[in-house]
């Protein structure tokens, strides 16, 4: 398929979900005629995990060129995101990389009826030409190596606790980040041997670092859960963009990403 013929479908798509968005209860009034594409399609705030960051900034641009709403994303991690939210940020839609994270929002009121919308799992990465002859987990132990994780608290660090809990290993970090594209920096920048990032992350900076599968992986596969937000003012036009996130459209920018099916 063409870009354009990628576009004009996706217009098809969006207007329809607005369409259908703006019929079933949204807050955003009905506009008159010849004014549905500006009134129906407002500005849209999406706090978004920091692995999300390529595919949900061209899944904004499509979004964007499909329906005439402007997409504003925050990228960063996922549990600093939560609790923006929860402290009252101003937001339409979160997609976190984890449930656990999107629980504390939902049990908190900021969201209902959270879906997921891709899985991925961890690999190792590290820099180009792999100078520290990194081979697999066990390499996290030794102290010799220089090696960066996400801090526990972010769903990047908690799956690592997962595969390092499964492959029975202590880990020697020598820094905590606090998202996975800060650890994933690291390693480009050959600052450190080794770091344990999502497999998307090793694809979008390919050229820049390379990644080493290891089997314990499959201990910890992360599904991203996508909701709108209860104080979105633009709930119609949220909910749209959740909807494109799981369209066809939006899948196949994902999958091209490296994210997997939930």
């Amino acid at each position: 398929m063409t870009a354009s013929a990628s576009v004009q479908r996706a217009l098809v798509v969006v207007t329809a979900m607005l369409v259908a968005a703006c019929g079933n209860g949204s807050a955003e009034p009905e506009p008159g005629a010849g004014e549905r594409s500006s009134a129906a399609a407002p500005p849209i705030t999406v706090f978004a995990a920091a692995s999300l960051t390529e595919a949900f900034t061209q899944i904004g641009a499509d979004f964007t060129a499909a329906s005439g709403s402007p997409v504003t994303f925050n990228f960063g991690s996922s549990a600093t995101l939560a609790a923006q939210i929860n402290a009252g940020a101003p937001a339409d839609v979160l997609a976190a990389a984890s449930p656990a994270t999107m629980k504390t929002v939902t049990d908190a009121g900021g969201a209902a009826a959270p879906v997921d919308f891709v899985a991925n799992s961890l690999q190792i990465a590290v820099p180009k030409g792999n100078p520290a002859k990194v081979t697999g987990l066990p390499d996290f132990a030794d102290e010799s190596r220089t090696i960066a994780l996400c801090a526990p608290q972010v769903p990047c660090g908690a799956a690592a606790e997962k595969v390092f809990a499964a492959a029975r290993i202590t880990p020697r970090p020598d820094t905590l980040e606090q998202d996975v594209k800060a650890a994933l920096a690291k390693v480009a920048a050959d600052e450190v041997d080794a770091a344990l990032v999502y497999r998307t992350d090793v694809l979008a900076a390919a050229g820049k670092v390379e990644g080493i599968d290891f089997p314990e992986s499959v201990q910890a596969v992360n599904s991203y859960p996508i909701a709108v937000l209860t104080a979105s003012r633009a709930s119609g036009t949220a909910q749209a963009f959740v909807d494109y996130v799981r369209s066809p459209e939006g899948q196949a920018v994902l999958g091209r990403a490296g994210f997997a099916r939930p």
